[in-house]
């Protein structure tokens, strides 16, 4: 039950990850798009790669070390998240930049 649990989580978290650039996405994003007139799609592919570094590696460093992380979860949840980010990404790609502003 765990597994799935965090394979859904995974799957929900990265397909919004991938649909919307979840994270400082939410202000980076329209930043990038309003005052660096940046394409919608152009924003959110790397609003995502900004987050990469920073979230995936210096913040769960700090966070593992502590002993604050259960490895078994991350790696279910990450698969979910894997093919989330995919389906969100592949989704986007539909979606007409006009529609990604409103």
């Amino acid at each position: 039950m765990t597994r799935a649990l965090a394979v859904v989580i995974g799957l929900t978290g990265g397909t919004l990850g991938g649909l919307v650039g979840l994270g400082g996405g939410f202000v980076m994003v329209p930043l990038m798009v309003y005052l660096l007139g940046m394409p919608q799609h152009d924003a959110q592919g790397t609003s995502l790669a900004i987050l990469l570094p920073p979230v995936g590696c210096l913040s769960v460093l700090q966070y593992w070390c502590a002993g604050h992380v259960d490895v078994a979860v991350a790696l279910w949840a990450a698969l979910g998240f894997l093919v989330g980010g995919w389906l969100g990404g592949t989704i986007a790609q539909q979606i007409a930049g006009r529609v990604f502003r409103r």
